[in-house]
């Protein structure tokens, strides 16, 4: 909290508290010591009030096209998913899992670092569904592997669910369900089996579908109820509170 309120390094701020220079209500704290709404802080004597506040956070559709990365920045000059979208006054764009260079479609992107961590960790049970176009044909046996589970070289893994879609001359398409998001899984998965994805494309994530409407390269701002139904669909409150400090004296 401390930290956080640009009253010193965490370094610094836990020698402090060992020495007993910081006082929770009066009394001397401790290293560990937890604080909440309405609490008082003192040290350097001043005092700052703990507030609540619920922010006004932000959350994203946007539709990734290939050949962009999802980081901030790329050593090698290449365009990321960052330089399309809207700048922010604070804060900052938190994009909740990655897309590989080579793959298209739905990424999510918030201010809400709650709601981002909740969505992208296996315990919130998020599952995402591709359109996969697939080299050549994929028999049953195949498919039987990809639901009952393969070993990568990063553990077990499987799909959920596979539905067969159209087939064309040397293509198969099928859309896939996972619950996991481990780097470039769904490729991995095919080639478990002896088959080639040729395009990728993320059409859903949880409860958010990419919209026709959202051309590449294009973004959508979700609704603030979006937000809160986000929020509730992975078990957290539907509004955020954060803490802050006050300077009283």
């Amino acid at each position: 909290m401390l930290a956080r309120a640009g009253l010193g390094s965490r370094r610094q701020l836990e020698s402090r508290i060992e020495r007993g220079e910081i006082q929770v209500n009066k009394l001397v704290a401790s290293l560990g010591a937890v604080v909440s709404d309405g609490d008082l802080i003192s040290l350097d004597g001043r005092d700052y009030r703990v507030e609540a506040a619920s922010p006004a956070h932000r959350t994203l559709i946007y539709h990734k096209p290939e050949g962009e990365v999802t980081t901030t920045s790329d050593p090698e000059g290449r365009r990321t998913v960052f330089d399309r979208l809207p700048s922010l006054p604070e804060g900052r764009w938190i994009a909740i899992g990655r897309l590989d260079l080579n793959t298209a479609g739905l990424l999510l992107l918030t201010t809400d670092g709650e709601l981002a961590n909740r969505m992208m960790h296996p315990s919130g049970q998020v599952d995402r569904e591709y359109l996969c176009r697939i080299r050549g044909s994929v028999s049953e046996e195949q498919l039987e592997k990809l639901l009952a589970g393969v070993e990568l070289e990063d553990g077990p893994a499987a799909f959920s669910d596979i539905v067969p879609g159209e087939v064309t001359p040397g293509h198969a398409w099928f859309t896939v369900v996972l619950f996991e998001g481990r780097n470039r899984e769904v490729r991995r998965l095919w080639e478990a089996v002896g088959a080639q994805v040729a395009r990728l494309k993320r059409v859903r994530f949880g409860p958010v579908f990419l919209p026709a409407a959202v051309r590449s390269g294009r973004y959508q701002e979700l609704t603030p109820a979006d937000h809160r139904i986000l929020r509730e669909d992975v078990g957290l409150p539907p509004q955020p509170v954060e803490l802050s400090l006050k300077r009283r004296s």
